[in-house]
């Protein structure tokens, strides 16, 4: 026992590049679950287990990637990468957070659009939809849970579900509205927005960290403006070649340049992480492109949430199935390649939609590690987190709709589907399975019902 507490009281060894690397691969194959359960991952493994960074600036971290646009998971295992080693950390920790999802959508979205039509794989989707309804309500309750630790911030919370839900406002205008209130509140009730929404020095302690409360920050992650000029020249260079090349190829009514311009919008435009940018990406790839339909989106959800990797992953099976279904693609390639016309499709949507985020990271970061600490700075961040509560929420709804009542009001519930959900949130929050585990029950409930039918 004196063991483990000498231990404890120590902080750990320097971490090499190649031990984070190894760590941040096998993140890459496990982190299942979504963003909250990414984060607890990240949250388990990091903070607690293996103390390579301290609660505190965990979670100061954590909220700069919930203000920004994109997934915020993938953003913060980026920032962690690059605090610990630099701009190749900050790299190698987020692109290993998204390559084995995006080879594995790949390869679900081809046997999804070459035999999804065959019984079999049409039960398992009728199940696992209205459970990702479920997986939605668990999310917003385990980041409400760590993130609403005041009255004021439960009320930030209920208001933005209001906002979003009642007054369809738009989301930066929510956040905007959020950190606003954070700001002002920050001054006037100081410890209802403190870092986590009322982490302060209760927060539990695992002992010394290798980056601690008060480790200094180090000399890569200290504000320099010529650093920051290289890093937004570096990122316009990524972008602009690319969409370049596809513009001088496919003219800017392509496909592949549409996807890249709008793929490149919903990056930027979008706030809260992948739950709040998936109506976005709904209304833009089915409503206004029509790249594949509203079945095939909540599909493509379900296949995202039995992945590893971020969820805002599923952006890959929608270009990949826009890539197949593409008549243009067919003409220019033909019609026997559609494989390697969704396939590049996935891997386009993918480098736009994540480029941004390592950007935001590389640039950002010196910036907000010159802040940690500093009420007047993290208060609008708790504030941001507590709106995003609400937008979740509101997305669950979204997503319950379009899973319980498939052909619209007018068309009455989904008995057997609702039955389903029903499992499902039992599961989660009752027996307290898995992400996966849920998933597969759901799955086989829904085959049987569709073979029995």
């Amino acid at each position: 026992m004196k063991t483990e507490n000498s231990a404890a009281d120590t902080a750990p060894a320097p971490v090499s590049f190649w031990e984070a690397l190894r760590f941040w691969l096998k993140l890459g194959f496990i982190s299942f679950g979504g963003p909250a359960g990414q984060i607890a991952i990240m949250h388990s493994e990091l903070v607690e287990r293996r103390r390579w960074i301290s609660e505190k600036r965990f979670l100061h971290a954590l909220n700069y990637c919930m203000l920004l646009p994109g997934p915020e998971a993938q953003q913060l295992a980026t920032y962690l990468g690059w605090l610990m080693h630099r701009t190749w950390g900050g790299v190698v920790a987020g692109a290993l957070f998204v390559l084995p999802s995006l080879l594995i959508l790949i390869a679900l979205s081809w046997l999804y659009m070459a035999w999804g039509h065959v019984a079999l794989v049409a039960g398992i989707f009728y199940g696992i939809k209205p459970a990702v309804a479920a997986i939605v309500v668990q999310a917003a309750h385990r980041i409400g849970s760590r993130a609403l630790k005041s009255r004021a911030l439960w009320g930030i919370a209920a208001a933005s579900f209001v906002a979003i839900f009642a007054g369809n406002v738009p989301f930066p205008a929510i956040v905007l509205a959020a950190a606003v209130m954070g700001a002002v509140g920050g001054r006037l009730q100081p410890a209802s927005f403190s870092l986590g929404g009322g982490h302060g020095p209760g927060a539990a302690s695992y002992g010394p960290a290798l980056i601690d409360d008060d480790t200094p920050t180090p000399a890569h992650a200290r504000f320099a403006p010529g650093r920051l000029a290289a890093v937004l020249a570096a990122g316009a260079l990524l972008w602009l070649l690319p969409f370049g090349l596809l513009w001088s190829l496919y003219g800017s009514q392509g496909t592949l340049t549409q996807m890249a311009w709008f793929f490149t919008k919903a990056a930027l435009l979008t706030f809260g992480g992948a739950y709040a940018v998936l109506p976005y990406v709904y209304q833009g790839a089915v409503g206004h492109f029509g790249w594949l339909s509203g079945r095939q989106m909540m599909d493509g959800l379900a296949l995202g949430e039995t992945t590893p990797g971020p969820l805002i992953m599923v952006v890959a099976f929608v270009g990949f199935v826009g890539g197949w279904q593409s008549s243009e693609l067919a003409a220019l390639w033909g019609a026997d390649q559609r494989l390697l016309a969704g396939s590049v499709a996935a891997c386009l949507v993918t480098w736009f939609t994540f480029l941004p985020s390592f950007i935001f990271i590389l640039a950002g970061g010196p910036l907000v590690e010159s802040t940690h600490g500093k009420l007047q700075f993290t208060a609008p961040l708790s504030a941001i987190t507590a709106a995003v509560v609400g937008v979740v929420l509101n997305l669950a709804l979204f997503f319950a709709y379009h899973a319980l009542w498939p052909q619209g009001w007018s068309g009455g519930i989904d008995a057997a589907a609702a039955a389903i959900a029903v499992v499902a949130a039992l599961a989660l929050f009752r027996f307290k399975r898995s992400v996966m585990e849920t998933l597969a029950l759901c799955a086989g409930l829904g085959l049987a019902w569709t073979l029995a039918t």
